[in-house]
């Protein structure tokens, strides 16, 4: 008989360490292989890696944008942009969705009570029945679905990965918006440089008309003359106020990024165009992996299908579920505090589906497919990061390159417009041709400013694309 009682009680406990525990059904998660390559592809199918050092990445935004000004804007945006912002509240939003979905694992407990009081008159009393007439309960009652196959931990993980994917989501977004200040402040340092030449020019060129003015008005020269160097005067005032509209709307579209209203703000810096340095450290491709934020938000998907599929799974097997319930009750608050009233019940459920018109088996394939989705989706963020980098690295030479052509035309162009006015002052050439001339300068100009903003721009483009910024 003792060792029945023995077998007994380690049965149940057995069966109680089951139920606390129980096991998981579905997949557990695994990194998915990412065969990435040993370098980048940089321009002219050139292999770039450089393990050796650091990685451009790596650095703190702080260390690649130098300028002051340039830091203020950032460390404001980063404080008071909306994007980032709307992206902390739903981190927020997500962590209260992890503890309710967690919750679901423990025991619920309830506590409740009725009481009811009435005064009678005497005449429609009997002799059994005294007034006035009152009476009351207290219960406490106690509900749990033991969590054996793993189905709302398996919940709760795919909500923790959904936190993190929020999470790293965020970090893509401070990301995103460092790129966009230095992008905004790039266009307007080159927007002021084209409007301080474009002033310089119409400086120069009213000096000239009214040269040319007094010349007709003497008739040295013919009005043809004079009409052409009013022409490009004209030119070159017209680009005024378009330059002022493209400033003003960019200045708007910075304060957006700022968190603040429409209006003006600081942007002096004369190195701000300054040539990108060469031979930037691009590090190994495979770290891409771990130090891109879309990478690891979307790898954080790919978790929580995973955890989905479990959720799917545990769907086929019995649920449990437990609840006990207990009470006191009487007609005075004496009979009601009176343990002698008690009543206390437990009730016991197992439910397993049989048939439900094939919803299980169709949210179990939903699940896997959704995986499938993440995973595809997964790989396709990696592939889009190495474009990403391999673009800029072209990027960073060929729009050096280009700034160094743009710089050979201007000097071509401005010892042309000399000739031409030695040409011209001389006899030999038309004011046709001082024309021309002065207005492929004045193009060649503008066009440099918008190489050397391009080139500058690569600088963002590289370091965006390895996963700086956001740290």
């Amino acid at each position: 008989m003792r060792r029945i009682t023995i077998f007994i009680g380690a049965g149940v406990l057995l069966l109680l360490l089951l139920l606390l525990g129980g096991c998981t059904v579905g997949p557990n998660y695994t990194r998915p292989r990412a065969n990435m390559p040993s370098d980048f592809r940089g321009a002219d199918n050139t292999p770039v890696s450089s393990a050796e050092k650091e990685s451009l990445g790596d650095e703190k935004w702080a260390a690649v944008f130098k300028e002051p000004e340039l830091q203020e804007l950032i460390r404001t945006a980063l404080e008071q942009n909306y994007d980032i912002r709307i992206a902390a509240q739903r981190i927020l939003e997500q962590e209260a969705q992890v503890r309710i979905t967690r919750a679901q694992q423990f025991p619920t407990l309830s506590v409740g009570g009725t009481g009811a009081g009435a005064e009678l008159p005497a005449s429609s009393l009997g002799s059994s029945i005294s007034s006035p007439l009152s009476f009351g309960s207290i219960n406490l009652s106690a509900a749990w679905t033991p969590d054996f196959w793993g189905l709302y931990r398996r919940q709760t993980e795919a909500a923790r990965d959904q936190l993190l994917a929020q999470t790293w989501g965020q970090r893509a977004v401070r990301m995103t918006l460092v790129q966009q200040v230095v992008t905004t402040y790039l266009r307007l340092r080159a927007f002021d440089q084209q409007l301080a030449l474009a002033r310089h020019t119409v400086e120069s060129r009213t000096q000239s008309a009214a040269l040319t003015r007094t010349l007709e008005a003497s008739g040295s020269v013919p009005l043809s003359d004079l009409r052409q160097s009013e022409q490009l005067l004209y030119a070159a005032t017209a680009e005024i106020p378009t330059l002022e509209q493209q400033i003003q709307q960019t200045e708007n579209e910075m304060q957006l990024l700022l968190g603040q209203r429409p209006g003006t703000l600081t942007h002096t810096d004369p190195a701000a165009l300054q040539p990108v340095p060469e031979d930037l450290p691009a590090g190994l491709p495979s770290a891409l992996l771990e130090r891109r934020p879309d990478i690891r938000q979307a790898e954080s998907q790919l978790m929580a299908a995973n955890a989905q599929i479990g959720v799917a799974r545990a769907q086929f097997f019995p649920q449990v579920s437990l609840s006990a319930s207990a009470g006191l009750g009487g007609e005075t608050f004496g009979s009601l505090v009176d343990l002698g009233s008690r009543t206390i019940y437990g009730i016991g459920s197992l439910t397993q589906p049989i048939f439900a018109g094939g919803k299980l088996r169709g949210q179990y394939q939903l699940s896997e497919r959704q995986k499938e989705e993440m995973l595809l989706n997964y790989q396709k963020t990696i592939d889009t990061a190495l474009h990403d980098v391999s673009n800029a690295l072209i990027a960073v030479k060929k729009e050096r390159e280009a700034r160094m052509e743009q710089e050979h035309m201007v000097a071509a162009a401005q010892d042309s417009l000399r000739l031409a006015r030695l040409r011209y002052e001389g006899g030999a050439a038309s004011y046709l041709e001082v024309l021309t001339t002065d207005t492929n300068l004045f193009s060649a100009q503008l066009n440099l400013v918008a190489a050397q903003r391009d080139e500058a721009l690569t600088l963002v483009q590289l370091y965006s694309s390895l996963g700086g910024g956001w740290n």
